[in-house]
């Protein structure tokens, strides 16, 4: 699941892979995938480059289920014993996309940036602005899972507002 890279001017910081994805060994082989791949505007030969793409997950495994069939949150170990010292390692990144609550709130805190007000995920996508005050910069993301769908549906400003300043960003590190 950890794609660390010492070229890549792009991070990928997502949450956990899903059972599905932990199964096949790379990350976003699924529908979130095809959809992140579609909000970044790349194909995936190019988001599988390590060269280019750096991608790590706030947790490295599975972590299990939880009583309604949904996925746990990232096992802490993870961040706590490797997040500072990948970090360190990848000095090149310019950019992160912090991919759903745990990877924004981890990101934005070890870079000075402050919390989501009401400890949600839409007001750090709203106020995306903020990431591009520090370097690296920050983009938060929802989660492009088909769960987030009907948040999508909800909050259209995210297509019109956010997916093209992504996509130039993108566009530009690669």
């Amino acid at each position: 699941m950890l794609r660390a890279s010492s070229t890549a001017r792009l991070l990928v910081a997502s949450q956990a892979p899903g059972v599905r994805v932990h199964a096949s060994g790379l990350p976003f082989t699924d529908a979130s995938g095809d959809r992140l791949r579609a909000w970044m505007n790349v194909d995936k030969t190019t988001f599988y480059d390590e060269r280019r793409i750096a991608i790590v997950p706030m947790g490295f495994c599975f972590p299990g289920h939880d009583a309604k069939k949904g996925d746990l949150p990232p096992r802490r170990e993870c961040g706590r014993h490797w997040h500072a010292a990948l970090m360190a390692a990848m000095p090149q990144i310019e950019t992160i996309l912090t991919i759903g609550i745990y990877a924004q709130t981890w990101h934005r805190a070890r870079l000075g940036l402050p919390p989501s007000p009401s400890g949600g995920m839409t007001e750090l996508v709203q106020n995306w602005r903020e990431g591009f005050a520090v370097t690296p910069k920050v983009i938060a993301l929802p989660h492009p899972s088909w769960r987030n769908s009907g948040w999508l549906k909800r909050n259209p400003w995210f297509e019109e507002e956010v997916l093209p300043v992504l996509r130039a960003e993108i566009a530009r590190l690669i």
